[in-house]
């Protein structure tokens, strides 16, 4: 009996750790929504400086 109370309570903190990663996604999602100009101004600066050190790195490294 007193395992499965254990297993009872192990499960629900298990859960209970889920639930703040899933709100925590939620609410990004919203922002991005909400703010997409700046949203989208940082995912191609983001981009453009990926592409740039990698071009950087091929031409460095042939």
């Amino acid at each position: 009996m007193t395992s499965k109370s254990t297993s009872n309570k192990h499960d629900t903190l298990e859960n209970q750790n889920i639930e703040p990663d899933a709100s925590y996604v939620k609410l990004a999602m919203r922002n991005m929504v909400r703010k997409k100009v700046t949203s989208l101004k940082h995912f191609f600066v983001t981009t453009i400086g990926l592409l740039a050190f990698l071009i950087g790195l091929a031409y460095l490294t042939r």
